[in-house]
């Protein structure tokens, strides 16, 4: 640890008092990029990024290089005609170009725009034009997917290839930053300007981009602090495989890490392997991971071992692992695997910490230092305990979305008296453990992804043959749900297991891949309200 390196959280083993004497300390002068970098460029060259490629071949970066490339890439943008306020996307899976991207667009006072490399082209369209970015950043397989919708993005400007020969129409970003001065005096930012949209999926509409202050940071500590151990340690090495275009990959790992002077391992895999998460892990000392229950369900599966993983704290979330997993870990690892309980628009809000309080399987624990969090009705008024009803979140807090972006309507409903409802239904017991119950809504989870029907309903509905489609989760044991579409067919059209596939390979090329329906049925007609809406929950009574 580093001093400047300072934790939010003392070390103890009273729960209570460390719940009752947390004190946000939020400065009213805030930047990312600030914390999570620039206060360890010293010159000392303390290690702040170990990458290894799909080759295993590796690439350790210290602070010093990541601030030089972001203040050059800054440069960059500025000589393209990016102003304060204009949004960049960042279409990219880990990588160095990533967080130099990020960081880039938070010391010039930009918003950054996270995009999921295995988005399709509708689900690229609308991000994009819905946030209005003038600049993305990608590399050659996400330049393969935008120059197919490239004259329907009015706003993009500027499109930054990562390649030695940038395609026609774009830019070279190694070349950008090569041309460009490291010389560069970082925007002054309050703790409540905009830093970066993160879309979140629902389940009725288009994705709603939450957009989040340079505060959202500090707002993630206490979660990442208490439910590490008391992160960070001497000795630690951060490492998720979990996606860093998502919150849990930005705000549970990579950023705070960073703002503790933490290293971080980046490893661009095309798909989660037990095995070879195993020889990472022991390969690179890794001591913390954000590993998410279908990686943890995967290993399990696989039965992995490695005397050379040495563990010093897990921490997992998106869906409860029970007792058979956590009793797995703990004999695997020799240490707790912590839930955390948490979402895009108001994340790690409760978790766990065995050191603290006793875990109970299925339970998503306590509350996190700062946040309130209480099981409320739609008015957001408190609840007995043991009483089922929505997870809301007391405000303000430092962790909380500005709002939707360009959406008043969708922000107004998310709030109701003093709380933000999470929209799920819980339960808090009377020794103040959380437990999930239920989603209030039609969300997917799936491989600790969060999926919304609708948008995968669009796109089936490009499909010629689909005349109407409904999207469900159904259970999974590996991914806890799968996505299951039932279709009804246009005149001319007949159920087969061609079209099935078809229809899969329509949503992959169309949407994400992590989003096609695993599963296809075909109906004669949907089960619908009267006024038109499909009742979804008859769907899932037939699996």
């Amino acid at each position: 640890m580093r001093a400047g390196s300072e934790t939010v959280l003392k070390e103890t083993t009273d729960y209570d008092a460390l719940y009752r004497d947390f004190h946000w300390d939020v400065p009213e002068r805030f930047n990312i990029a600030t914390v999570a970098c620039d206060r360890y460029a010293d010159g000392a060259e303390l290690l702040a990024l170990i990458y290894v490629d799909e080759d295993r071949g590796t690439r350790k970066l210290s602070f010093d290089e990541v601030a030089a490339y972001s203040r050059r890439f800054a440069n960059a943008l500025k000589a393209d005609g990016l102003r304060r306020g204009d949004r960049v996307a960042v279409f990219l899976s880990q990588s160095i170009e990533l967080p130099v991207a990020h960081l880039a667009a938070f010391r010039s006072g930009m918003v950054s725009v996270p995009l999921f490399t295995l988005f399709g082209e509708d689900a690229l369209e609308f991000r994009l034009n819905n946030s209005g970015a003038r600049a993305i950043v990608t590399d050659l397989g996400g330049w393969e997917k935008l120059k197919k919708i490239r004259d329907r993005l009015p706003a993009l400007e500027v499109i930054y290839v990562i390649a030695a020969t940038a395609p026609v129409g774009t830019t070279s970003f190694w070349a950008a930053l090569e041309r460009a001065s490291d010389d560069f005096a970082i925007v002054d930012t309050s703790c409540d300007d905009p830093a970066i949209i993160i879309y979140t999926s629902g389940t009725t509409g288009n994705p709603k981009g939450a957009l989040h202050a340079h505060r959202v940071l500090l707002g993630h500590l206490p979660n990442v602090e208490m439910v590490h151990g008391f992160f960070p340690k001497p000795g630690d090495v951060y490492w998720t495989p979990a996606d860093w275009a998502w919150i849990g990959g930005l705000f549970d790992a990579l950023f705070p890490a960073w703002y503790h002077g933490v290293p971080v391992v980046g490893y661009r895999a095309k798909k989660f392997e037990p095995e070879a998460a195993m020889q990472l892990m022991a390969d690179h000392g890794v001591r913390n991971v954000f590993l998410p229950p279908t990686a943890l369900k995967l290993m399990r599966q696989a039965n992995v071992k490695h005397p050379g993983v040495k563990l010093r704290s897990i921490l997992t979330g998106g869906e409860s692992l029970g007792a058979e997993l956590l009793d797995w870990v703990r004999k695997t690892f020799g240490i707790d695997a912590h839930e955390i309980y948490g979402q895009t628009e108001c994340n790690l809000v409760v978790g766990n910490n065995a050191a603290l309080f006793p875990i109970r399987p299925g339970s998503m624990g306590k509350p996190t230092p700062g946040f309130d969090v209480r099981i409320v009705n739609e008015q957001g008024e408190e609840l007995p305990r043991g009483q089922r009803g929505i997870v809301g979140v007391r405000q303000p807090n430092p962790c909380t979305m500005l709002g939707y972006w360009q959406n008043e309507e969708g922000t107004a409903k998310k709030y109701a008296g003093d709380f933000l409802l999470t929209g799920d239904l819980g339960i808090q017991d009377d020794d103040g453990y959380f437990w999930y119950v239920a989603r209030e809504d039609d969300v997917i989870t799936s491989a600790g992804y969060r999926i919304g029907p609708s948008e995968i309903e669009h796109t089936l509905l490009k499909h010629p043959a689909v005349a109407l489609s409904a999207v469900i989760g159904i259970p999974d044991p590996i991914r806890t749900e799968a996505v299951k579409a039932w279709i009804v067919l246009r005149p001319g059209f007949a159920p087969s297991d061609a079209l099935a596939r078809e229809l899969q390979d329509f949503v992959k090329s169309q949407l994400a891949a992590h989003e096609y329906p695993r599963h296809v049925a075909f109906a004669e007609s949907l089960p619908m309200t009267a006024t038109g809406k499909v009742l979804r929950r008859e769907l899932r009574a037939r699996g």
